[in-house]
């Protein structure tokens, strides 16, 4: 029995930070995503509910060192040496942590992939 090709592995993906997200970092480099809350729904929700036209995603200390290095050329993979080197033991398990991170981001549309 022939099997088909193994599925692409996911932290040999190349995350792209979408350019309508706008962010910044503090003085202790803890990274804070702008989110522009659009649509129907959310323009309501602004009016009836008072909800802010812009929400302020405030990342955790390891999510603030990996968003800067999403640049479209590293690969989720590139990313975790120097996450290790940074956070030591904090960091582990390492990968199994980024591709958590990854899923997260890309479930909100936070992150998009480079494709070739």
């Amino acid at each position: 029995m022939k099997h088909n090709q193994p599925e692409e592995n996911y932290l040999e993906r190349c995350p792209v930070r979408p350019e309508w997200i706008a962010w910044s970092a503090d003085e202790n480099g803890i990274v804070t995503l702008d989110i522009e809350n659009k649509g129907l729904a959310n323009r309501l929700a602004q009016k009836l509910l008072k909800k802010p036209k812009v929400s302020h995603i405030h990342l955790d200390e390891i999510g603030s060192f990996v968003w800067p290095m999403i640049d479209g050329k590293k690969t989720i993979m590139d990313m975790g040496e120097p996450m290790e080197e940074h956070f030591g033991d904090l960091a582990k398990p390492t990968y199994e942590r980024l591709a958590k991170f990854f899923q997260i981001l890309e479930s909100y549309g936070f992150v998009e992939w480079k494709t070739e």
